[in-house]
């Protein structure tokens, strides 16, 4: 048997802020899940993500704490059609209330990217193949 990645987990301290970032994205969250301890998503292609709110994280394992510093542990990576979705959806995100943290540009790797935050301070990369 070989492990195969089956899900990407976030513990957020505000279920709601979370799901509703992550729907402006386009993920399918199901419907009332906002004041759920454990909420799950499955994209397309058959991956889950998994949000778990502090305390439930608590709840097996009293003493995890909230990470500080030392930048992120998990980056989330979406993909849009092009240089001008990127630029659109940081805007969209930015004008919901969301802290953008790289604005877009064209990287030296010929690539439209752009890092918002998520409610959470994780880093959502979005991008594009150059045109």
């Amino acid at each position: 048997m070989t492990p195969r990645l089956d899900a990407v987990a976030i513990v957020t301290a505000d279920m709601a802020a979370s799901l509703a970032f992550y729907r402006l994205l386009g993920l399918d969250v199901p419907a009332g899940a906002d004041t759920a301890p454990h909420v799950e998503a499955t994209l397309p292609g058959g991956l889950r993500v998994l949000w778990d709110t502090e305390e439930t994280v608590r709840s097996f394992d009293p003493d995890w704490t909230r990470p500080e510093g030392g930048g992120d542990r998990v980056g989330l990576a979406f993909r849009c059609d092009g240089p001008a979705e990127v630029d659109a959806v940081y805007e969209a995100l930015v004008a919901a209330g969301h802290r953008g943290h790289l604005k877009p540009w064209d990287a030296v790797w010929g690539q439209r990217y752009a890092v918002v935050l998520d409610p959470d301070g994780c880093g959502v990369s979005l991008f594009a193949d150059a045109a």
